[in-house]
């Protein structure tokens, strides 16, 4: 029989076994929402990761959205801001210690994890599926790291896997929440394989059907290739057409310079482009630039300390975050009034602030055994 949490379905088997199988099924099971995550969802996925992963009945584990519109459109951003105009800060900040937590899970599991992407996949969505070996995108698939648009930054671990796209192609979407769409999301690599939607129910069963073999990375990943082979290959998107232009204007460490080569470039790629980072908050892409620059070169476990630095300052310091989210989610006014107001006015001790360690009991704790790191 599953076990049933209000917002998380889980069961060892196929839906329809009386008896335990070999693969742990995770179902996000908020619908109305989009299976937007909430506290008490991190925490039910940490302890079925944890103990499925210790399990020797589990093989894999395998985590998919209900409703057909969403895999998981983010976490709860509305929620957060909430509490935090209620005077509530510390629960804001106890629900993203135990968000980045279940991101560090996730990539440092020693099962083989599968994620179905179908639907929308952003933003918290990405950090539960991004980190494990296995990503499953399909037609429906649309990713987006939205963040700079309602003034916080890409996290869930995305300074540890924007900055390990092709070129700079995780600045570019980083910075504009530029939304990839069906087999983009593969091209980009941040899905492993593409198929149909109508196929992953087949997917699932054929999973299922590989008992203890399921244990291997490798056959599973035979067995996801199948699914991808046995179809006619997608068409090209073009979005590899663009990146010597992404390249080109993104690969500066400053945000006035990014700006300034878009507006030499003057095409109507360029043109577009500018007119969301205009858009969107200044300060946050500021923050954003010299995360993904840091993340580069820093473990996991490492991008999400820093992460856990730059919420924090989200929750208690000065940023856009609650302007944003007020203006775009709660008021819906369409207009949030950003602080700065150009790209000009942000200084460096502005983003200096972010990046401040915090009191030692106050940093994020991940107790991640020595060398281990992301599977990405």
């Amino acid at each position: 029989m599953p076990g049933v949490e209000e917002e998380v379905v889980f069961r060892t088997g196929r839906e329809d076994d009386t008896l335990p199988g070999p693969i742990g099924v995770a179902i996000l099971n908020r619908p109305k929402s989009l299976n937007a995550l909430n506290e008490p969802m991190c925490k039910t996925l940490h302890q079925l990761y944890t103990d499925w992963d210790a399990s020797p009945d589990v093989h894999a584990i395998l985590v998919k959205g209900v409703g057909g519109k969403a895999f998981c459109a983010g976490g709860d951003v509305k929620g957060m801001v909430q509490y935090i105009l209620a005077g509530q800060h510390d629960k804001a900040i106890s629900f993203f210690r135990e968000e980045y937590s279940l991101n560090h899970k996730l990539g440092t599991l020693q099962t083989p994890h599968i994620a179905l992407i179908d639907g929308i996949v952003m933003g918290g969505g990405a950090g539960i599926s991004i980190h494990g070996p296995f990503r499953v995108a399909t037609e429906r698939t649309v990713f987006a790291m939205p963040e700079c648009g309602i003034g916080l930054f890409p996290d869930v671990g995305a300074s540890y896997f924007l900055p390990r796209l092709p070129g700079q192609l995780g600045s570019y979407l980083g910075l504009t929440g530029r939304r990839l769409k069906g087999v983009e999301v593969k091209e980009a690599q941040l899905a492993t394989h593409f198929v149909p939607s109508e196929r992953l129910p087949a997917i699932e069963e054929a999973l299922h059907s590989l008992g203890a073999q399921a244990r291997s990375p490798e056959n599973i990943r035979s067995t996801l290739q199948s699914f991808e082979d046995a179809g006619a290959a997608p068409r090209p998107s073009g979005l590899l057409d663009q990146m010597p232009a992404v390249d080109e204007c993104f690969s500066f460490d400053s945000i006035q310079e990014i700006y300034a080569a878009l507006t030499r470039k003057n095409d109507a790629w360029s043109r577009e482009t500018l007119d969301t980072l205009n858009k969107s908050s200044k300060l946050s892409q500021a923050v954003v630039l010299r995360e993904l620059r840091e993340g580069a070169s820093k473990s996991l476990a490492e991008c999400l300390r820093m992460e856990f630095r730059l919420v924090h300052q989200c929750v208690m310091g000065k940023s856009d975050f609650v302007e944003g989210v007020r203006a775009l989610l709660i008021d819906k006014t369409g207009k949030p009034q950003w602080d700065p107001t150009s790209i000009d006015q942000v200084t460096p001790d502005m983003v200096d602030a972010f990046f401040k360690p915090l009191p030692q009991a106050e940093e994020l704790q991940l107790g991640e055994p020595p060398g281990v790191s992301s599977k990405l």
